[in-house]
């Protein structure tokens, strides 16, 4: 089955769910679904940060500083997060990502998700899927805000990474 076949809870903005649509439908017609993000940690506490491959459905060889992805029909987003990360970054038995907020990300064109942010730290060697990540590498945290500027970035990561900042100063 490829990514476009891959059902999707379709949701309303109260995030319950209202129907079933395949990935590529609910991209196509701009269906709100829901997705985790997911930043990754090194025993350093660096920051994973990776370009996406040119052949992703949404936002191709673009940059960002999560990892997750899509949460399919009658998944939890805790599952979907604990799923992406591993598949994303490469490794098994990862912790449970802990939960920190959820939001709705919406762009005013067509791009409307729910999106639940969470955290985890990654202390086994990486493998990162080359079918999702082109580049990759463990960032400080400084060397990525720098990097906000230069490098053209996944608008919905920044939007979390902006929503994580506040969720940051507010606790």
């Amino acid at each position: 089955m490829s990514a476009a076949d891959e059902i999707l809870d379709i949701v309303d903005e109260q995030d319950r769910v209202v129907a079933q649509a395949p990935r590529g439908r609910a991209y196509a017609e701009g269906l709100r679904h829901r997705c985790v993000f997911v930043r990754a940690r090194d025993a350093d506490g660096r920051l994973f940060v990776h370009r996406r491959t040119p052949d992703k459905l949404v936002f191709p060889s673009l940059y960002d500083m999560f990892v997750g992805g899509v949460v399919g029909a009658g998944e939890s987003y805790d599952d979907a997060a604990l799923r992406e990360a591993e598949e994303e970054l490469g490794v098994s038995g990862l912790p449970r990502p802990e939960f920190l907020f959820k939001f709705l990300y919406d762009d005013g064109a067509g791009h409307s998700w729910w999106s639940a942010v969470y955290e985890v730290r990654c202390t086994l060697p990486v493998h990162p899927q080359v079918e999702e990540v082109a580049w990759h590498d463990f960032l400080p945290e400084e060397e990525v805000e720098r990097r906000l500027a230069s490098w053209e970035w996944v608008p919905d990561g920044l939007a979390a990474h902006e929503r994580l900042r506040e969720f940051r100063a507010a606790h």
